[in-house]
């Protein structure tokens, strides 16, 4: 695991030196045409000894060469040993079965150019060549050694990868799988297999909380140049549809947001509820 680069206490150091949060398989064939499941997936994975949370991490996808493009948010998690945390992406339209009960849906996709949002869709994998990195926060990842890294592989052809050379290609019908330990050599520490996707069981207050995090706007249909929450929420950024934040908050539950400011049309509204991620497009009248 990778070193931290601020003090904020020797214990923020010591506890993401000895992370044990890993990238444990990646499915990159979610929807193509022959393949089984519908989506992509990126699965982590408690290898330690001890319980493990990350707070304020990230997903970052990169091509096979060049920088990475995209990244998604994480909410706050906590994992037992040997625990795993099922994160569904994207897929292509194709495929029969649909993962099963995955710990995260994204529907939020960002890119670091600064274009719009991708709403709806989680990251698109490459099949056979790219990069994924676990990441501290949202900084741009710059390589396997950078210091926001919590974990990083290199698949196929890519360019970047940790130790002597890359992860085996994913394929339409095999994923990409963590043999066991974490050398950071990713030609080492993964294998082809068949995918085998593996939801961590949800706490019982992640179960109560689906539905206010899907309800955490009450009026998507915005007519009074107010939006009202359902919930308190943290962190709310309003984008435009060119990737543009042009509104930060942070609310109470029934509390209105004036946007009086915005011109009418169509919004992204992101937040936290309860350490949730939380996503939803409204329309401005």
């Amino acid at each position: 695991m990778k070193k931290a680069f601020t003090f904020i206490g020797l214990v923020s150091i010591v506890a993401l030196s000895h992370a044990q949060i890993v990238i444990n398989e990646i499915y990159t064939g979610g929807g193509i045409l022959g393949a089984t499941l519908t989506n992509d997936f990126v699965e982590l994975k408690n290898i330690g000894n001890t319980t493990q949370t990350l707070t304020g991490a990230t997903i970052q996808y990169g091509p096979v060469s060049g920088a990475f493009t995209q990244y998604h948010t994480l909410p706050t998690i906590s994992l037992l040993p040997g625990q795993t945390y099922l994160i569904q992406e994207g897929g292509d339209g194709g495929g029969i079965i649909n993962l099963l009960n995955p710990n995260l849906v994204v529907n939020v996709v960002l890119n670091f150019d600064g274009s719009g949002p991708l709403v709806g869709i989680g990251l698109g994998l490459a099949l056979t060549s790219g990069k994924v990195a676990l990441a501290s926060n949202a900084t741009q990842v710059t390589g396997p050694t950078a210091s926001n890294v919590l974990d990083f592989v290199g698949y196929g052809l890519a360019n970047q990868y940790e130790g002597a050379g890359a992860a085996p290609s994913p394929s339409i019908l095999n994923s990409i799988t963590r043999i066991s330990g974490d050398t950071n050599n990713n030609n080492v520490d993964f294998t082809i297999t068949l995918p085998s996707p593996q939801a961590g069981t949800l706490a019982v207050s992640d179960i109560s909380n689906n539905s206010v995090r899907s309800n955490f706007i009450k009026n998507t249909f915005v007519k009074s140049n107010e939006i009202v929450f359902g919930a308190d929420v943290k962190d709310v950024k309003v984008y435009n549809m060119v990737g543009q934040v042009v509104k930060t908050a942070s609310v109470k539950e029934n509390q209105p947001l004036n946007v009086d400011e915005l011109q009418k049309g169509n919004y992204i509204v992101t937040g936290t509820v309860n350490n949730q991620p939380v996503s939803q497009k409204i329309l401005k009248d």
